[in-house]
Order: C-alpha cells, then sequence, then structure tokens
C-alpha cells in the first residue's frame, strides 16, 4: 500500500488499461454493477490505528518549517456543479472522466474552460479572491434511487448508479512544510493526487485514505470504512507540496509535482508551496454484510473497469487565487497563523 509519501510520476494518467475489463460484472448485490463488493468494505473497529494521515506526511514542530494554515470555506457544492469532464487530464473532452465529479470553489469548471474562463467565473467560496477550482469524484448510495444522470455517459450508463451523496463539510486547508517557508504557487496550477485507474495500473500514483469521525487515527487506503452509529464517512487528500518552480501543469499532469521525502523537505529542483488538505465527512447509512454480500452499498464513483475499487479515489485542484490572497496564505502559512 502506497501511504502517499512518493511521487510516483511517469504513468500517464489519461492512458488506459483496458487489459481488465471488469465492466459488466454482476455484483454482489444484484444490480447489474460491477462494484462495489463485500470485500471492499472493512469495520473501521478493524482497521490499526496508524500514523498516515498527519498533516503534510510530517507535522511541523517547534520553531521548525513553516507551521500556520490557511482555510478557505467554499461549500458543499450546494449549486448542484456536476459533470463527467477533467479539465486537468482530458481537457476539450466532453465525459473524459467517465465519472461524475463534485465541485466547489469555481463555478465554471468543464472540459471547455480556458484560464481566461476560469478567471472569470463566479466563485462558491466565502472569500471571492479565491477562484480556485476543487473538484473529486461523488459517492453514490447504491439504494435504488435513479439519480439525474441514471441513463447518461458518466453516470448510470458506465456503471455510476444511485444516489449521489454531497459531503456534509468540505474543509479545504492549506499547510506549511516541516523544514522551512513555503513560496506562492502560480495562477493556474494543476495538481492531481491519488489515481483514478489504480486498481488497474497499479498503486504507484495511489493517494486515498478512508476513515470515520472520531476514529481518525485509523486510515484506510483500499477499503471503504464501516463506521458505527453516529460516526461520519471522511475522505482526506493531501496533496503534492513540491512544485518543480516552473511548470503549471506536465503532459502526465503528475512530473512538474512531488511529495515531500521522509524528511518534510523537498527533492532537488522542487520548492515548497502550501500543501492542500481537502477533508470530505459524510452522512451515510452504514451498509450490512451478511452471507458475504453487502446492501445499500456506497461506492466512489469510477470508470468502468476500476470496479469503484476505494483505492481508485483521488482529487484535483487548479489554483485560481488572486495574487494578494495567495500572498496572505503564504504569509499565515510562513508566520506561524491560522487564518480564514
Amino acid at each position: 500500500q502506497n501511504d502517499g509519501g512518493q511521487n510516483g510520476g511517469g504513468q500517464n494518467d489519461g492512458g488506459q488499461n483496458g487489459g481488465q475489463d471488469g465492466g459488466g460484472q454482476p455484483d454482489d448485490n444484484g444490480n447489474g454493477v460491477a462494484g462495489p463488493v463485500a470485500d471492499d468494505f472493512i469495520k473501521i473497529e478493524d482497521v490499526q490505528p496508524n500514523s498516515r494521515n498527519l498533516p503534510n506526511g510530517l507535522p511541523a514542530n517547534g520553531d521548525s518549517g513553516s507551521t500556520g494554515t490557511f482555510t478557505t470555506d467554499c461549500g458543499t457544492n450546494e449549486n448542484n456543479l456536476f459533470n463527467s469532464d477533467n479539465l486537468i487530464a482530458a481537457p476539450g473532452v466532453g465525459n473524459g472522466a467517465h465519472h461524475v465529479h463534485d465541485y466547489v470553489g469555481n463555478q465554471d469548471n468543464d472540459a471547455f474552460s480556458s484560464d481566461e474562463d476560469l478567471a472569470n467565473a463566479d466563485t462558491s467560496c466565502q472569500n471571492q479572491g479565491d477562484k480556485s477550482t476543487y473538484y473529486w469524484p461523488v459517492l453514490r448510495l447504491q439504494d435504488g434511487t435513479e439519480e439525474f444522470d441514471a441513463n447518461d455517459e458518466g453516470g448510470g450508463a458506465e456503471g455510476n448508479i444511485g444516489r449521489i451523496l454531497k459531503p456534509a463539510q468540505a474543509q479545504l486547508k492549506f499547510v506549511g512544510n516541516k523544514q522551512g517557508d513555503v513560496v506562492a504557487m502560480p495562477k493556474f496550477l494543476r495538481i492531481i493526487t491519488g489515481d483514478a485507474k489504480s486498481f488497474v495500473n497499479g498503486t504507484a500514483n495511489a493517494n486515498t485514505s478512508w476513515s470515520c469521525t472520531g476514529f481518525e487515527d485509523r486510515q484506510s487506503t483500499d477499503k471503504y470504512p464501516l463506521c458505527p452509529e453516529g460516526s461520519q464517512v471522511v475522505r482526506t487528500s493531501n496533496f503534492q507540496s513540491c512544485w518543480d518552480g516552473q511548470n503549471i501543469d506536465s503532459a502526465n499532469h503528475r512530473d512538474h509535482m512531488a511529495f515531500v521525502q521522509a524528511d518534510g523537505s523537498c527533492p532537488n529542483g522542487f520548492q515548497a508551496i502550501p500543501q492542500l488538505q481537502v477533508k470530505l465527512v459524510y452522512d451515510i447509512p452504514t451498509p450490512t454484510i451478511e452471507n458475504g454480500q453487502v446492501r445499500n452499498p456506497y461506492a466512489v464513483d469510477s470508470f468502468p473497469e476500476q470496479l469503484h475499487k476505494p483505492i481508485t479515489d483521488h482529487n484535483d485542484f487548479i489554483n485560481v487565487m488572486d495574487e494578494q490572497l495567495m500572498n496572505e496564505v503564504v504569509e499565515c502559512i510562513n508566520t506561524g497563523r491560522d487564518c480564514t
């Protein structure tokens, strides 16, 4: 299992290996959709406590590093902005994701949005200087509900069925670096973390963390948590926070970014930028598992051949903060303040 502490680059996010075509196999829910299956779930109490999800991989302690934070509140997609595009991985391609994304922040993100479109768009963020786009695959509850996209490509026609679940909370926090100050992100910097095709590709670029409120010292990478009564499902994405200092994107959408190394420093040729940490909290009725079958499972939207595996979770970000706000973010982090 990859704990997210490496860059892994080199895999093309747009290059699809169709060698394992699991699409169309009936799952054990009897709904004709491949996945998830009972083995994709685990009781959170059965996950061993681990320290995978410490801030920034390694926490900034004492006087070392940049210890501040900046939190931006962009809501939970109250405007119902959904599409199955991916502007970073497949620009100009309608339904390029083959699964549906939840969008907060920038209100003009689709496959055909230009940087100018993003800069001129409205934002759902309380701080109007933040027109960044934050997006992730939706979670759905496979309870028999016919969603608006039940017959559409990217939706039910590609195996993404059930009721879309919006997060009850979406925390977007930027944190610092253990070893030193951070520098400003360039405008329109694009970052993908995790790999939507990691079930087929392998886990080199996977970066998943699933947990439950009250149990966040226990993080699962490859199974969905079954949370006890009163506890909510938590998805966390800690983004790469080392930038090559030159490029806002790269051919495989990864090589211009890197994770911090074990000691918290950036690899040679990279510099530390604010690290985006996305924490999504959901109210989800706990699925039941009986006789090896799961009833009313929840699952992340996925490419059909990825079978809704939890290891395929991923998160996407394009920085469209204005210069004044980005400078404020950097100053807050570098001076050890917690800002909103």
